[in-house]
Order: structure tokens, then C-alpha cells, then sequence
């Protein structure tokens, strides 16, 4: 009896869990905040600029708080399946368009601490344009095992902006055109598999999902202030605009909150 007893409870216990519900519950503490950074040097200049001495407190507060800094490739593989949640105080770091000062500022930085970071670039700037990183540049940071490479479209463009001023044969090229072009080069310079896209100015919609989905990328990312969770879809995984005010207390409270809204 005490048998029969033991093994309904077992039996229960094991629907509770492995139920739609149940799964949930048990990845609601999934919370990981994913940061974005663009530009880097010794005074914020603009309000894409985080200093240099900024970003070196940040990483070592991360370190002195027991945060691990974890590949965005890891987050991904969790959310299709591949991988298990990722531990408690997880953090992803991602720099967007491939600035010079990636490779003058933040490059020292990655050796010191030794933490992974994800690129997203457009490659249409890289050996460029004067503001940007050059593909030898690149080159050099992949060597180091600690960058990863990623899509940011072919040259960063609105598409709000672009669907208004195109007809809708046009637009449809054009999109197509800036996810491909951009997936194709980077792998052909960098020789690196292309899956993930960082959306320009975190602008999406279902149509523009669809059309990456169709173009080869697995996840994409947007800009909204709040961890990426359970509830998210991989296809629009949220990241933080990081500014030279996000020290301190809004660090610690990007970190250990940061509601939606």
C-alpha cells in the first residue's frame, strides 16, 4: 500500500514537471540580462559612447560579484533546445557596427578579464569607413578565441524608413539583399558560421522575422530594456542599450531587476 503510495506521488510529481506549466516554472529563473555596447574611449563623447574606465568597473564588478560573463552562442543554444539553462547571475556582453575604438579600448579589456563578446557588424564599414574596424582587425580579434561574429545587415539601414520610401517588390529585395549580403561576407572573410542578426536601431516586425528566418538566421536580437527570459521568443531576444550612465546603481539594477517598461 505504502508502495502503490510512494509511486502515484512519483508519478504526479513527474507530470507536474515535464507538463507545459511545469516547464515553465521550471525555467522561470531564467534571467539574463544581454548588454549593448557600441563605442568606447577615455570621455563619452556622444550618447553612444561608454568610457573605457566605465566599462573595465563594470567587468570587474561582474567578477567581484560572482556574474559570469557567458557567449551569447550559449544563451541561443538554450533557447532551441540544445543546451540547459544557463547558471544563476549569467550576463552576455554584444558591441554593434565594429567601431575602431572595439579593437583600441575594448580588445585590452576582453584579454584582461577574459570574457566572451559577440560583434554584431555591417560589413559594408569594415575597411571603409575611417570610424570602423579593418578585416585584418577582425582577424586579430578572432585569434584571441573570445569574439564571436555576427550579422547587423549589410549597412545598418532604417527599415521603417526604407519600407515607406520602396515599393513593396523593391523593399522585399532589399531586405533580402542586407540579410544575405551581410550572412555571405562575413563568413567568406572571417570563415565563421553566421546565424545570429542584431536588427539596426532594434526595429522588427513579424514580416522582417520571417525573412531572416528565411535568409539562414536562427535568433535575433532587438533593443529593449529587459533580460531575456523564458517568455521570449528567440527571434526577438532583448538587449540593453548601454550608456555612460549605466554605472552604479543602474548596473546593479539592470542586473538584479529590470522590469519591462
Amino acid at each position: 500500500m505504502q508502495e502503490n503510495k510512494s509511486l502515484i506521488i512519483l508519478l504526479l510529481t513527474l507530470l507536474l514537471i515535464f507538463s507545459p506549466s511545469g516547464l515553465a516554472l521550471a525555467h522561470e529563473a531564467v534571467h539574463v540580462p544581454i548588454l549593448i555596447y557600441h563605442r568606447f574611449g577615455p570621455a563619452a563623447i556622444d550618447s553612444m559612447t561608454v568610457t573605457t574606465a566605465l566599462f573595465e568597473s563594470q567587468l570587474k564588478y561582474f567578477k567581484d560579484n560572482r556574474y559570469e560573463v557567458i557567449p551569447l552562442r550559449e544563451l541561443v543554444d538554450y533557447y532551441l533546445g540544445k543546451k540547459q539553462a544557463p547558471p544563476p547571475h549569467s550576463v552576455v556582453i554584444t558591441a554593434d557596427d565594429g567601431h575602431i575604438s572595439v579593437y583600441r579600448e575594448m580588445l585590452p579589456l576582453v584579454r584582461k578579464y577574459h570574457i566572451p563578446v559577440t560583434l554584431f557588424i555591417y560589413p559594408s564599414a569594415i575597411s571603409n569607413a575611417s570610424y570602423a574596424m579593418t578585416w585584418g582587425q577582425l582577424r586579430e580579434l578572432k585569434e584571441t578565441g573570445l569574439f564571436d561574429f555576427q550579422s547587423h545587415t549589410f549597412w545598418h539601414p532604417n527599415f521603417k524608413k526604407e519600407k515607406k520610401r520602396l515599393t513593396p517588390a523593391e523593399y522585399e529585395n532589399f531586405v533580402a539583399m542586407q540579410l544575405r549580403k551581410s550572412k555571405e561576407k562575413l563568413e567568406k572573410e572571417l570563415n565563421v558560421r553566421v546565424d545570429m542578426l542584431g536588427w539596426p536601431f532594434g526595429i522588427y516586425d513579424d514580416d522582417l522575422i520571417h525573412k531572416a528566418k528565411e535568409a539562414g538566421y536562427v535568433a535575433t536580437f532587438t533593443m529593449e530594456r529587459h533580460p531575456a527570459g523564458t517568455q521570449d521568443n528567440v527571434m526577438a531576444l532583448p538587449r540593453y542599450l548601454m550608456t555612460n550612465g549605466d554605472g552604479g546603481r543602474r548596473l546593479t539594477t539592470i542586473l538584479a531587476n529590470s522590469p519591462r517598461g
